[in-house]
């Protein structure tokens, strides 16, 4: 776990969403509309507290193809990093 954790430290990002407090259907939604704003390889930052957002994201990854390249539990929040297809 620590190996991720560093690796989404040190990851560079283009953009950053802070969906913290919003429950589903809420970081899906805004984090599609963050990623529609990147160019194809671009990562969104995503920051969350829905502890369903772990399989939400998984979920989201497959249905539009873009990757989901880390996710990692700090405490009660959530950061997950996401690349544009």
């Amino acid at each position: 776990m620590s190996d991720t954790l560093f690796e989404t430290e040190i990851m560079e990002f283009h953009k950053e969403l802070d969906a913290r407090g919003l429950n589903c259907p809420l970081p899906i939604l805004k984090a599609k509309k963050a990623l529609s704003e990147l160019q194809s390889g671009e990562v969104l930052r995503i920051m969350a507290t829905d502890p369903g957002s772990v399989r939400d994201f998984q979920a989201f990854a497959k249905q539009t193809g873009n990757a989901l390249l880390s996710h990692v539990q700090m405490g009660h929040e959530f950061v997950f990093l996401m690349q544009r297809k």
